[in-house]
């Protein structure tokens, strides 16, 4: 007995000492991770003495945690590339007392770095090849394997065959590497580097670079130029070989360590080469560097880095970095933007400001969501009200005189953030200081500009706000009062066909008159469309709709839940008046006559009447190509209406493919299972099979979807492509028939819209480029129309 209940104890004793043994690796681990992603972080004691704290508390955690320690600076080397001098100091520490650890570390950046690649994170095997070259200056790797690695990757430039963003993309990391390592590879291998940097000049002097007019924010080249980002790095490593590679901003804590670190043992890279290309390999698209300052624009202060200085790459790049990393948390990364090492070195601000707007603008699209750079901003001038308020407001002047020759989709969303800004600083502005707009023609950009501003500020206020916060003088450019019209309203208009079953049409909607109801009020409509002596017949009838949808939006024009209520209540009417495409359209040019003046409700009831599929894609394309509207067609509402119309297209195919991908996996799996389970008796197997070809008969159906979705989705794009080449093309004749120039305002607007559908929308088109080269984009086509079309197809080669 006694022994049962001594061993009962010790039972009970040993759970509770083994969950305490469960849990502590669990802690330490957390500890672990904790300290390495917080070193360098503010601390009360100086960073090499933090460092060298660390590096021994890791020491010591080595035989019980090495995996997760191997893990933790894979991770971060990977992830937190604003700290990565910190971090390569920190595994050279660790390589000097443990030459084994920092074997297997270099081995599973290799491993990372294939892997990163294979998955086409390239970015992130950005960051790998970089922490890899700066453990060059931790005396981890040896110089000379570095320099084989090097080599290695320019070779991409020899291959055949092979798109030039990937070539550029190797040339890409090699040059940004170097403002790191520069100087310690040409110590150890000067003539291996020579030749190394004149195989990627010969390689600069010969791509193309056709793509460069369609990504940059500026077409002038005054004053600052917008050079493409190979061409730009280029240059700045240049100089900084001129300079003899002598670098001033990059934060070295290694060197404190080098009595350590030089006597540390190094470890020679394994040979590396370059996986091959691949059909499905996406290469990131080249860019053109943004700049809109230089040393002029910050008079006090520091001076601002010349545009081909390396510092100027190296700054921007942690910049970059800092928003990549904490881009969600608004507080933390304007926090971690203000407190950028070496900020008493720079005109900080100007750099935030210059990098923020490059991010924003950056074409086709920004690297993270429109609204996400508003918000800091907005918290960035909270953190700093004495400072860069006044540097924003700069800025803005600067754009806003450079309108001209900015970017029409750069300037959508110039305008969209401006608008959000003012909102939150109760749309505040030096409006007196923009009166020269006011003496321009009204399609001039920055007319257009502020009108397009102030429409979007009444989105976020009332139009009364906007009217009040406006100067007097800025009258011709303030939004219209966004009231309804009604033309059944008023008794003047009684002679107008139709008013009499307007009238009805009204009551019986009031009185909740069944939808048989109303279209038996709807029959009496004359249509105008019909001879008198004609048969009834069912054609298309447009009094009909305008009757129907004017009276019923009327009732309904209180709001938009009124308006999205009253379209789904009468749905069935509306599906009946529209069965065809001219009906379609026509139900489109009634919701713009009566709510002309307010675009917002315009844009929302689309979307609405879009989804509901009274009007398909096609029609929305074809009514805002239509000479109704072509007086509107420069609108910034109306590119908001048919990118949102293509989105809906896309997203729709690709919710149908994935259904049918999900149909597809789960036969599988079930052809899987049975054949696991074959053994099994004749019913199951009567079950399974009558499971497989309801599965069939379902993919059957899917598959037919998809090709009506894409077939529909083909269609859309070819609509909107032949308008724009039919009203370009017009234009063009046109000007040379009258011996006028062609580069209006409206040209610059309408070949920089058909440049930013191809953009904003570039992988579903590049699934259509055959059908499009062969059916529009044909070399009789206009050389200034055709050369969009082969900007857009050199983002790819």
């Amino acid at each position: 007995m006694s022994r049962r209940r001594h061993s009962d104890g010790d039972d009970d004793g040993g759970q509770s000492h083994k969950r305490r043994r469960t849990s502590e690796p669990i802690e330490i681990e957390d500890r672990l991770e904790s300290l390495i992603c917080r070193v360098g972080e503010k601390s009360t004691s100086s960073l090499e003495s933090n460092l060298e704290g660390l590096a021994g508390v890791l020491e010591a955690d080595l035989p019980n945690y090495k995996n997760k320690i191997l893990r933790i600076l894979c991770a971060v080397a990977r992830l937190l590339p604003e700290k990565l001098t910190v971090y390569t100091t920190l595994v050279g520490l660790l390589n000097a007392r443990n030459y084994n650890f920092g074997g297997e570390f270099v081995e599973a950046m290799i491993r990372q770095l294939k892997e990163t690649l294979k998955a086409n994170l390239y970015t992130e095997a950005l960051y790998l090849v970089r922490f890899l070259c700066d453990l060059v200056n931790c005396h981890v790797i040896a110089a000379p394997s570095m320099v084989a690695m090097f080599e290695n990757f320019v070779s991409v430039t020899q291959e055949e065959d092979v798109p030039q963003v990937r070539s550029d993309w190797f040339v890409y990391v090699v040059l940004s590497s170097l403002p790191w390592v520069g100087k310690e590879l040409y110590e150890k291998k000067d003539v291996e580097m020579d030749r190394l940097l004149n195989q990627i000049d010969g390689y600069i002097k010969r791509r193309l670079k056709t793509h460069v007019p369609m990504l940059q924010v500026w077409t002038a080249e005054k004053p600052h130029p917008q050079e493409e980002y190979l061409d730009c790095l280029w240059a700045q490593i240049q100089k900084l070989k001129k300079d003899r590679w002598q670098e001033r901003h990059i934060l070295r804590p290694y060197i404190a360590f080098d009595s350590v670190l030089c006597e540390a043992l190094q470890h020679n890279l394994p040979p590396f080469t370059p996986p091959a290309h691949m059909p499905d390999c996406q290469y990131p698209m080249p860019r053109v560097i943004f700049r809109m300052f230089d040393y002029t624009d910050a008079p006090e202060g520091p001076v601002m880095p010349g545009s081909h200085s390396v510092e100027r790459f190296v700054i921007e790049d942690n910049l970059h970095n800092i928003i990549k990393s904490h881009w969600k948390e608004r507080k933390t990364c304007a926090a971690q933007l203000l407190s950028y090492p070496g900020k008493n070195k720079i005109p900080l601000n100007y750099h935030i400001v210059e990098v923020i707007f490059g991010e924003l603008f950056q074409l086709p699209c920004p690297p993270h969501i429109d609204v996400m750079y508003t918000t800091l901003l907005i918290e960035l001038c909270k953190l700093q009200p004495g400072s860069l308020p006044q540097v924003l407001a700069q800025a803005t002047e600067m754009m806003y005189m450079r309108l001209d020759t900015m970017n029409t989709t750069c300037i959508d969303r110039l305008l969209n953030w401006f608008s959000h800004h003012l909102s939150n600083f109760q749309f505040r502005w030096s409006w007196d200081d923009w009166t020269d707009c006011l003496a321009l023609d009204a399609d001039k950009p920055k007319p257009k500009f502020v009108k397009e501003v102030l429409e979007k500020c009444m989105r976020l206020s009332y139009h009364q706000r906007i009217v009040d916060i406006v100067p007097p003088t800025f009258s011709a450019l303030i939004p219209a009062d966004p009231i309804f019209f009604y033309k059944y309203q008023d008794e003047a208009n009684s002679a107008l066909p139709g008013f009499a079953v307007a009238i009805t049409v009204g009551n019986a909607i009031k009185n909740r008159a069944s939808n048989e109801e109303i279209l038996t009020v709807l029959k009496d409509v004359p249509n105008p469309n019909q001879e008198d002596d004609d048969d009834e017949g069912e054609g298309f009838n447009p009094l009909k709709i305008e009757v129907f949808l004017q009276t019923l939006l009327h009732l309904a024009a209180k709001s938009f839940s009124h308006s999205f209520s009253a379209l789904a209540k009468f749905h069935e009417i509306l599906k009946a008046l529209t069965d065809c495409d001219e009906g379609k359209l026509h139900i489109l040019r009634v919701v713009y006559e009566v709510w002309r003046n307010h675009p917002q409700m315009i844009s929302v009831l689309v979307d609405k009447l879009i989804r509901t599929q009274i009007v398909d894609c096609a029609a929305v394309a074809n009514w805002l190509f239509s000479p109704n509207m072509a007086h509107e067609f420069t609108r910034f509402y109306v590119w908001e209406i048919l990118h949102s119309t293509i989105r809906k297209m896309n997203k729709h195919v690709q919710k149908i493919q994935k259904e049918l991908e999900e149909a597809k996996d789960k036969l599988e799996r079930q052809q899987h299972k049975k054949q696991k389970d074959s053994g099994d008796e004749e019913d199951m197997e009567k079950n399974s099979e009558d499971e497989d070809g309801q599965l069939e008969e379902q993919i059957e159906r899917l598959q037919e979807k998809v090709e009506s979705a894409q077939s529909e989705q083909k269609n859309l794009f070819l609509v909107i492509f032949q308008r724009f080449i039919m009203m370009l093309t017009e234009h063009l004749v046109r000007c040379e028939t009258g011996s006028v120039d062609f580069s209006t305002p409206w040209y610059k607007n309408c070949i920089e819209r058909l440049q930013q559908i191809f953009l904003m929308h570039h992988v579903t088109i590049q699934q259509y480029m055959g059908t499009l080269e062969n059916l529009l984009f044909t070399a009789e086509l206009d050389h200034h129309i055709l050369a969009v079309y082969q900007q857009f197809c050199a983002l790819q080669l």
